[in-house]
């Protein structure tokens, strides 16, 4: 056997040993601090009675998660009930042939109930060229519909049904909806799938868009609400919400030639058409009585213009820049005007004059910020009534 295994088991009592040792020197202190008047003396001195024993208070924390998909699913089912398929049918016209009448092709989109005797907001582009409307909710009651208002200058419209007690959607502040944001589309989407639910963001907010009117041309919209949730034809006049199932915007318009881009019309236009209807039987815009062309720094360069901004009053042999008798020319505007303020608001490609005309009502008195040559006037304007 090597000598170094003849001595491992020596190693391993000096370990034991001092083990013993140690544990008896550490126990042995501790009975002499604690016990004999001499450990009293030492622990005065080291300060040890003066020690305390704290008692750590621990808080449990809990966490909630709330998951969107759930958030998704009480939106929609708090507005569903509210949300209409809209059919309409257009003028019936005599078979060339002699044959019969042939009954135009339905048109179908979405509307939202917004007071519970059945009024109904949609888009103006839905009900244009309609005579006959077929209204169907969420539980497949169906009734006859008739527009009763429609927006002069926006694609707002309302119809009504003869009914009472119905759902009614809950209006939010579109004013307060950020970039960002979820948001939910409800709709028929593609005429034939009733209340459809699509979720995407708030992509942006005061966007520009040129939609069919529904006659074949186009349609200036401002201010618009920029969302990639989905939106098909049918979607038209159907309600965007917010998670908490506030109707936000009013669906209206998408961009063909993009996937994913969607716009809707903020409801504070709603909310203030509504009003206008309850109050006057119609909706009633401020009209000042001018046309005009949009500056921009390509027309302000066509034209030779000082400035990028503004509305160029202009207008042509068939169509006066200035509608005679109207606001406008009552005030002296004159064509070849610009005008750059309507009060402290600036007139630019988001911020058009109509648009800012429209946050007023009719009788009110703005004072317009005008360029006439190279001077600057200050030209006050008593508004007048457009429906």
């Amino acid at each position: 056997m090597k000598p170094e295994l003849k001595q491992r088991p020596f190693l391993v009592l000096v370990v034991c040993v001092t083990i013993l040792v140690s544990v008896a020197a550490v126990v042995g202190t501790m009975y002499f601090l604690s016990v004999t008047p001499t450990g009293e003396r030492i622990r005065s001195r080291l300060g040890l009675d003066e020690l305390k024993v704290f008692d750590i208070n621990t808080t449990k924390s809990s966490k909630i998660i709330v998951e969107e998909s759930s958030a998704i699913i009480d939106a929609s089912k708090k507005v569903d009930p509210a949300v209409v398929s809209i059919t309409s049918i257009g003028s019936a016209t005599r078979d060339v042939f002699g044959l019969g009448v042939i009954e135009a092709p339905a048109a179908s989109g979405t509307g939202f109930i917004v007071t519970s005797d059945g009024l109904i907001a949609t888009n103006k582009h839905v009900v244009k060229g309609g005579e006959r409307f077929t209204v169907t909710t969420s539980a497949d009651k169906t009734f006859d519909g008739k527009v009763v208002a429609q927006d002069p200058s926006n694609d707002i419209a309302f119809l009504k049904v003869e009914a009472s007690g119905l759902a009614v959607a809950d209006l939010g502040d579109s004013d307060r909806v950020e970039v960002g944001q979820w948001v939910i589309a409800i709709g028929n989407a593609l005429g034939e799938l009733q209340n459809s639910v699509t979720v995407g963001v708030i992509s942006a907010k005061e966007r520009t868009a040129n939609p069919s009117d529904g006659r074949g041309g186009t349609e200036s919209l401002y201010g618009l609400l920029q969302t990639d949730a989905a939106i098909n034809p049918g979607n038209s006049g159907g309600p965007l919400l917010t998670l908490g199932g506030q109707v936000v915007g009013v669906n209206t318009a998408i961009a063909g030639d993009a996937e994913g881009i969607g716009f809707a019309i903020p409801v504070n236009e709603v909310k203030k058409a509504l009003e206008s209807y309850k109050k006057n039987g119609k909706i009633i815009q401020a009209y000042i009585g001018v046309r005009f062309q949009p500056i921009t720094k390509a027309i302000a360069t066509s034209l030779n213009l000082t400035v990028e901004k503004g509305a160029l009053i202009t207008g042509s042999r068939t169509s006066p820049a200035v509608a005679a008798g109207g606001p406008a020319e009552k005030a002296g505007i004159k064509q070849g005007d610009i005008i750059q303020k309507v009060n402290n608001d600036e007139i630019t490609e988001a911020n058009p004059l109509t648009r800012l005309i429209r946050k007023y009502n009719p009788g009110d008195t703005v004072t317009l910020t005008v360029l006439r040559d190279k001077e600057t006037l200050s030209i006050q304007v008593t508004l007048g009534s457009l429906d």
